[in-house]
């Protein structure tokens, strides 16, 4: 707690998890000077309670964090295993920790005031934005606010599913995984009635890996579920469970939704994460547009400008995400075969660009033609016509 509130900053990040800690850590990249930072959040993270995985260039800052990275993945479905070769890119894993760790030392350097309470209301009159606590007492007021706290979309999606997983960190006593290797998607695991579900292993070397069970589908399961489904996955894979130990476990909820995020609620309030439509929407990956959103943040920061990072997908990739996740709930297409097709039609560094809505309109035009033509077409026409029902109700 601040010793007298409110605080008056520049700066307010509302949120204090992945996305505050990496514009934290942007800025002392950036080395932004002089500026008053606060981090309004109850809870100050530290340690090792999440894993982020996702593919870009090698030699970043990033590289010193990392926990492990690969040159090569495996995707694999029941009829054939692909080793795929991610050059010039690379696969890469990195734990909280140390971003929590770098986060922290930035906080040092710009002396930023951290307020361990819950943000409530803001309000933002055009010139300075207010932060309260549930309560409605003023903890800060800044010139502008990054709001990283989950919130639901503008509106309802014409298709919400969720990307829910459970990981185990599995610890051996002798060799038992290949650290040359990650295995990106197995889709060897039973498929659920609606949704799509596969596995995938990150080795930190040769005894010590995440194993995990994944579905993108529109149900969680129970405790009971994700438990049996990992221990079949773990016989897929030939492990046994009873010569393994289970160090740590991680579970996951992620929105995969056609819904729209508001990124700019008020002129000095900004949001990021999920929040600020940095997941997504057909597949659920985050990470790498947290990366770009803080980076961009950071940057116009250094040079004078207003914290407003650009979209973190092009709008086009957000519509053939509408399309997709629509073929796939309403069973025109199949997980499997879609993810199939995609890997197997295309270069790997291809698919791994437009996961990431870094793809030209023309590399765009060729994963589209890899997708299932009638079925897609199909969902195409449902997609317009949700959109143009939804307008006439608004």
């Amino acid at each position: 707690m601040h010793a007298s509130f409110p605080v008056d900053v520049d700066l307010a990040l509302v949120g204090g998890g992945g996305a505050a800690s990496l514009v934290l850590a942007a800025l002392d990249r950036h080395d932004v000077t002089g500026l008053r930072v606060a981090v309004v959040d109850p809870v100050h993270k530290r340690g090792q309670d999440r894993t982020w995985a996702f593919w870009g260039l090698p030699g970043d800052d990033l590289d010193p964090m990392l926990s492990a990275s690969w040159s090569q993945v495996d995707v694999v479905t029941p009829a054939v295993r692909r080793v795929l070769s991610l050059d010039p890119l690379r696969y890469a894993m990195l734990r909280s920790a140390p971003v929590y760790d770098r986060a922290a030392e930035a906080e040092r350097r710009l002396d930023a005031v951290r307020i361990s309470v819950p943000a409530g209301e803001l309000h933002d009159d055009g010139e300075r934005v207010t932060v309260r606590d549930p309560d409605g007492r003023d903890l800060v007021r800044a010139g502008w606010v990054l709001d990283s706290r989950p919130r639901r979309p503008k509106r309802p999606g014409r298709t919400s599913w969720l990307q829910h997983f459970r990981g185990w960190w599995l610890a051996a006593d002798r060799p038992t995984f290949d650290p040359e290797r990650a295995v990106l998607m197995d889709f060897r695991t039973p498929q659920p009635a609606r949704g799509v579900s596969f596995g995938y292993v990150l080795p930190v070397d040769d005894r010590f890996a995440l194993v995990e069970y994944t579905e993108f589908g529109p149900a969680l399961l129970d405790d009971a579920g994700y438990d049996a489904a990992l221990r079949g996955y773990a016989d897929l894979l030939g492990l046994d469970l009873t010569a393994l130990r289970v160090r740590e476990v991680e579970d996951g909820v992620i929105p995969m939704t056609d819904g729209p995020f508001e990124s700019r609620p008020s002129p000095r309030v900004v949001r990021l994460g999920t929040a600020g439509g940095a997941t997504r929407p057909s597949t659920g990956f985050t990470f790498s547009a947290m990366l770009r959103q803080a980076d961009q943040v950071a940057g116009a920061l250094a040079a004078g400008r207003p914290p407003v990072p650009a979209s973190a997908y092009p709008g086009r990739h957000l519509w053939m995400d509408a399309v997709a996740l629509r073929a796939l709930d309403r069973g025109h297409v199949g997980g499997v075969e879609f993810f199939e097709r995609l890997f197997d039609r295309n270069p790997p560094e291809r698919v791994l660009r437009f996961l990431d809505g870094v793809t030209s309109p023309a590399e765009d035009l060729a994963v589209m033609r890899s997708s299932p033509l009638l079925p897609m077409t199909g969902a195409v026409l449902g997609d317009a016509a949700g959109r143009l029902r939804a307008r006439l109700r608004r």
